[in-house]
């Protein structure tokens, strides 16, 4: 084999991977959205059409989002993007409920108060310096929730005093976290978890939370 031949063949499974990526992210970011509805159908032929590509990303973006919990996508049958689950739903948020306190028990003394004045200005979600492992199992179980908060929140988008509520209780959130106090950070992250997860179980499921 030649230097040349080696090269060209290092970079087609480089193109190869980065189509499949994308075509992935665009499909969950449509999930995620719900411009791909809970239980619509998922065509390999139409989705290829509208990503301009072949079935092949495509095929392998279903599986990856199926690995995930978006898709349902069984032998023989077509795909289709995951129906809504109040058991599921619950069962995230107590997976986040359990690691999320947790995190910001060891992390609070970590934020600087820079990053503390950025998160209030942007009334942002709490965020800090974990060690890598925690942010892979972190970054699962938000991806797990996205799509229900999403979702259950864009459904009470239409509220005029809903995102005057988003700020003020993320910013509250910050204020906490300023007392550098763990336990503080810990009682107040979880208060905040389980008020979202109240909301967002009555606007998706149309019944009172837990």
């Amino acid at each position: 084999m030649t230097i040349a031949s080696a090269s060209s063949g290092s970079v087609r499974p480089i193109e190869s991977r980065s189509l499949s990526e994308q075509v992935t992210n665009e499909i969950r970011r449509s999930i995620l959205a719900g411009i791909l509805p809970p239980g619509q159908a998922l065509s390999l032929r139409k989705l290829a059409e509208q990503l301009d590509v072949s079935f092949i990303p495509v095929r392998d973006a279903l599986r990856v989002l199926e690995a995930e919990g978006l898709v349902v996508n069984p032998p023989g049958r077509s795909a289709t993007v995951a129906p809504l689950d109040v058991e599921e739903f619950h069962a995230i948020y107590r997976v986040r409920r359990l690691l999320e306190p947790d995190l910001a028990r060891r992390s609070v003394g970590l934020l600087a108060d820079a990053e503390l004045d950025r998160l209030y200005q942007a009334a942002a979600e709490f965020g800090g310096a974990e060690p890598a492992w925690d942010i892979r199992i972190l970054l699962m179980s938000e991806r797990a929730s996205e799509r229900y908060v999403r979702i259950g929140f864009g459904l009470l988008d239409p509220d005029p005093t809903e995102h005057d509520r988003r700020r003020e209780a993320h910013q509250q959130l910050v204020d906490e976290l300023r007392t550098r106090d763990p336990e503080i950070a810990a009682r107040a992250l979880d208060a905040h978890l389980a008020h979202n997860e109240d909301l967002a179980h009555n606007a998706l499921f149309g019944t009172p939370g837990r």
